[in-house]
């Protein structure tokens, strides 16, 4: 282990690179008794291998039952440098890589990254673009803008919603949305759905969607915007998310922009990314391709740290693996809107290997749809039964 913790002293690192690992290695050192007796076989010669591997080393095989308990904080600090160190390193070879290496690094990568279930969601979201805000069903509006609830179907959304920048937290935003969404289709009115996005259709955008918020005493935050973006045009906007922000501005060399930041964030993320060679080259020679660059904007998303555990924590995954309660004790079923129902309905009975005869049951579907059963399951029941 201590060959490990001082290898980087004798790698070139950059300034920013430097300054990291000082910040790791301070909190290496104080537990570093509890290091030293995890075995380390693999030393890497890069940077970015050295982060993963004291990553895997500090949290998968440190001895967790001889740390204090005045440890785990600074335990848990170091994870957390650790796992933005990576973000920040992936992040930085997009300055200099050419397209074939960015497609390859997602590729290899897909497991890890849930790459199906994210362009699933990319995916869904093409399909409901051209609608206002406020003509979708509830869920819908859920899944663009970014927030996961009870009452996502996994039948009818199979990906979580909250790839790609969760809004979760943006109380006010989801608030107006849900009372004013006129307001938002006003704004994002301004950006077009294919073409040219230009530097005057974006300050339309920020003019009308602050304007939105100032003239109902709330406060506009940039992040829920860039959300908004990205989902109307996954090739031009990033999303941004507040606990990943530091790493981007990091690997783009730039201050790290604040919540009210919307010049800067077309100047000093959206043009950047724009003028980065993979992003100019993006070329659709393979199937994987042809989809990455539909939502080419969005690639920065796919070079944060992920593990495993990135998966496995999809809020789709976990409300598949929700086990089904019959009990008198059993979760009270979240009920649906007439309108949602009908519309997830009509459009699981669209699929080829619905039978006539369970089509003929489409209202007895919906109702139990409005009572909270899932679409899936509702109609495998009518199969069931009606054979």
């Amino acid at each position: 282990m201590k060959k490990l913790l001082i290898s980087p002293s004798q790698m070139a690192l950059g300034e920013q690179e430097g300054q990291i690992y000082q910040n790791i290695l301070k909190q290496a050192s104080e537990i570093s008794l509890n290091l030293m007796a995890v075995k380390i076989e693999n030393h890497p010669e890069d940077f970015l291998g050295w982060c993963y591997e004291l990553l895997h080393a500090s949290r998968d095989r440190i001895n967790h039952d001889l740390l204090e308990t005045n440890q785990l904080p600074t335990l848990k600090k170091l994870h957390d440098l650790l796992i933005s160190a990576i973000s920040f390193l992936q992040l930085k070879t997009l300055r200099v890589a050419p397209w074939p290496v960015v497609s390859v690094f997602i590729e290899q990568h897909k497991d890890v990254l849930a790459l199906d279930e994210q362009l699933r969601l990319t995916q869904y979201i093409a399909g409901i673009r051209e609608q206002s805000l406020k003509e979708m069903i509830p869920e819908d509006l859920l899944t663009f803008t970014g927030k996961h609830t009870s009452s996502l179907d996994p039948s009818s959304y199979n990906f979580d919603v909250e790839w790609f920048s969760s809004t979760k937290s943006a109380k006010a935003f989801h608030q107006m949305l849900a009372d004013l969404p006129a307001l938002f289709d006003e704004a994002l009115a301004h950006i077009p759905l294919e073409g040219e996005v230009t530097e005057a259709d974006y300050q339309e955008f920020v003019l009308k969607y602050v304007h939105a918020f100032t003239d109902n005493n709330e406060k506009p935050t940039l992040a829920p915007a860039t959300r908004l973006l990205a989902m109307r045009r996954p090739d031009v906007f990033t999303p941004l998310n507040n606990s990943r922000l530091d790493a981007l501005c990091s690997a783009l060399a730039i201050t790290k922009l604040n919540n009210r930041d919307f010049a800067r964030y077309w100047q000093d993320i959206v043009q950047a990314i724009h003028a980065m060679s993979w992003f100019k080259m993006a070329n659709g020679d393979s199937e994987l391709d042809q989809q990455l660059v539909a939502i080419k904007a969005l690639v920065p998303c796919f070079f944060y740290y992920a593990d495993t555990n990135s998966a496995e924590n999809s809020n789709y995954i976990k409300l598949l693996s929700k086990p089904k309660r019959t009990t008198s004790t059993a979760t009270k079923k979240v009920r649906r809107g007439k309108e949602s129902a009908e519309i997830l309905v009509d459009r699981a009975l669209a699929a080829d290997d619905i039978p006539e005869h369970i089509r003929a049951k489409r209202d007895s579907i919906i109702s139990e749809v409005q009572k909270g059963r899932g679409v899936a399951e509702t109609i495998s029941l009518m199969r069931t039964i009606f054979g």
